[in-house]
C-alpha cells in the first residue's frame, strides 16, 4: 500500500503542488500508516519496534504540520496501551491515563478533543478487553472440545476393543466346549455304540440258528443302549453352559448388532457377577433386550450403556440411552412386561425420562 501510494503520489507531483497539499505530508502519512500494518504481522514485543517508527514518524509530521496533528499521538499511547495489555494484562483504568493528554492545545476545541479521547477508549477498551477476553474465552472452549473429542474417540476405541475381546474370548470359550463334547461323546459312546453294531450284526446270522442266544444277545445290546442313553443324558448336564455365561455372551452380541448399526453400545460390570442368580439373568436379559430395541426405534440415540453392579444383597443393572427421551412414559406392552418381570423376581424397577431413557432395576439374591 505504502509503495502504490508513494508511485502514485510521485507521479501528481507537480498537480498537488499547485492545489496547495504537501506531497511530503502525504508521503509520510502514508510511511505511518505502513508502520501501523506492519506491525500486525509481528507478534509480541516485535510490534514496539514498529510502534517506535510510527511514534518518530507521527512526531516528524507533528513537527512539519504543527498541533493539527497532535491527535495522531492518541492513536500511539492507545496502541503503546495495548501491547501493555497483551503482554502484561495491565489494569482497565489505565485506558484512562490518556485523557491528560486533551489539555494540550490544539486547533480543536477541549470539548471536541475529549469527544475523540473518548471514542479512542471505548474502542480500544471494547477491542483489549471484550473482544479478546472473548476469543480468549473461544479458544480455551476449542481446545477442550477438542480434548473431550479425542478422549471420546480414544474412549470409544478402548470400549470396542473390550467388546471384540469379550465375544472373541466368549467364542473361543464355545468352540473349546464343543471341541471338549465332541471328544467326550467319541470316548464314552463311541465304543460302546460300535460294538452294539458289531452285536447286532451277530444276531442277525445267528437269529435262526440259535434263537435262544439271540435273544440274549437283543437283550445285552438294549442294555447297552440304555447305559449309553444315561451316560449322554450325565454329559450334557454336566456340560451345559451356566445361564451366567449365556446371558453375558447375548448381551454382548446385542451390543456388537447395536455397534454394527452406528450405536455405540457397551455392557460394563462391577462385583463378582458369577454370584447372579439365574432368574435373576433372565430378568436382566429379557428387559435389556426390551430396552435396548426400543431405543433404537424411538429414541435416535447415539450411545446405550447396560450396567450391572453386584452389591452386598442387591444386583443394580441400569440401561441407559443419549436419546431425546419423553415427557410422559406411554405403558405399553414392553413397558408392563418389564415390570411384570422384575415384580415376579421380587425387585423393583424405575424409568427416567430426562436426558435420554434410563432404566433402573433392583433385583434380591434369591
Amino acid at each position: 500500500m505504502v509503495l502504490m501510494l508513494g508511485v502514485s503520489l510521485y507521479g501528481m507531483t507537480i498537480r498537488m503542488e499547485e492545489a496547495g497539499v504537501s506531497v511530503t505530508m502525504l508521503l509520510l502519512l502514508a510511511l505511518f500508516i505502513g508502520f501501523v500494518a506492519c506491525k500486525e504481522l509481528v507478534e509480541g514485543w516485535k510490534k514496539a519496534a514498529f510502534l517506535l517508527a510510527s511514534g518518530g514518524v507521527a512526531a516528524w509530521i507533528n513537527l512539519l504540520g504543527g498541533d493539527a496533528y497532535f491527535l495522531m499521538f492518541y492513536f500511539i499511547v492507545f496502541e503503546i496501551l495495548s501491547l501493555l495489555r497483551e503482554q502484561f494484562e495491565i489494569a482497565p483504568f489505565f485506558y484512562a491515563v490518556p485523557f491528560l493528554m486533551v489539555a494540550r492545545q490544539t486547533p480543536m476545541e477541549l470539548p471536541e478533543r475529549c469527544i475523540v479521547m473518548l471514542l479512542f477508549m471505548i474502542c480500544y477498551y471494547q477491542h483489549d478487553f471484550v473482544v479478546r477476553s472473548y476469543r480468549k474465552q473461544t479458544m480455551e472452549d476449542t481446545l477442550l472440545e477438542q480434548r473431550l473429542k479425542k478422549d471420546m474417540s480414544q474412549k470409544e476405541y478402548e470400549t470396542k476393543a473390550l467388546l471384540q475381546q469379550n465375544l472373541l474370548r466368549s467364542e473361543n470359550q464355545i468352540l473349546e466346549d464343543r471341541a471338549r463334547l465332541s471328544q467326550t461323546l467319541h470316548d464314552k459312546l463311541g465304543h460302546g455304540i460300535n460294538g452294539s453294531i458289531y452285536q447286532l450284526e451277530a444276531i442277525k446270522v445267528l437269529m435262526k440258528k440259535d434263537p435262544e442266544k439271540s435273544d440274549a444277545m437283543i437283550q445285552a445290546v438294549i442294555d447297552q443302549l440304555r447305559i449309553s442313553m444315561d451316560e449322554i443324558r450325565a454329559i450334557l448336564r454336566k456340560e451345559r453352559p451356566e445361564k451366567k455365561e449365556l446371558a453375558l455372551l447375548q448381551l454382548y452380541k446385542l451390543c456388537e448388532d447395536c455397534n454394527e448399526k452406528g450405536v455405540e453400545a457397551e455392557v460394563v460390570t462391577e462385583g463378582d457377577v458369577s454370584l447372579v442368580p439365574e432368574k435373576a439373568w433372565e430378568v436382566i436379559l429379557d428387559n435389556a433386550f426390551e430396552a435396548v430395541t426400543n431405543a433404537m426405534k424411538y429414541a435416535k440415540c447415539n450411545r446405550i450403556s447396560i450396567k450391572i453392579v453386584v452389591l452386598n444383597q442387591m444386583i443394580r443393572c441400569t440401561i441407559t440411552d443419549d436419546g431425546k427421551g419423553c415427557g410422559e412414559i406411554k405403558e405399553g406392552m414392553g413397558i408392563a412386561g418389564m415390570r411384570r418381570r422384575v415384580r415376579e423376581a421380587g425387585g423393583t424397577i424405575g424409568f427416567e425420562t430426562q436426558a435420554g431413557f434410563t432404566v433402573n432395576m433392583l433385583l434380591p439374591f434369591k
